[in-house]
């Protein structure tokens, strides 16, 4: 004689399941959340640090343009 699972019983593993792939898919679900933000703070970093070398850059630029009317003033008065 077989002993079969009777209605109850397939009712609690379905639960149980059920359960399972609640608590699998919130734990998913922190884990895409703290991914998302990662990326969040990688991507603003980057960003910071694209205006940082924009300054950098800006800077080195106009102390070439200064030092560039500098040779040019000396250059006139030597010339002169």
């Amino acid at each position: 004689m077989a002993i079969t699972a009777g209605p109850s019983a397939r009712a609690e593993q379905t639960t149980e399941l059920l359960i399972q792939n609640r608590t699998l898919e919130m734990h998913l679900m922190h884990e895409n959340l703290a991914r998302t933000h990662m990326q969040e703070r990688l991507q603003e970093a980057e960003d910071q640090r694209m205006v940082l070398r924009a300054v950098r850059a800006s800077r080195l630029r106009r102390k070439a343009e200064r030092a560039s009317l500098r040779a040019r003033k000396v250059l006139a008065t030597a010339v002169l």
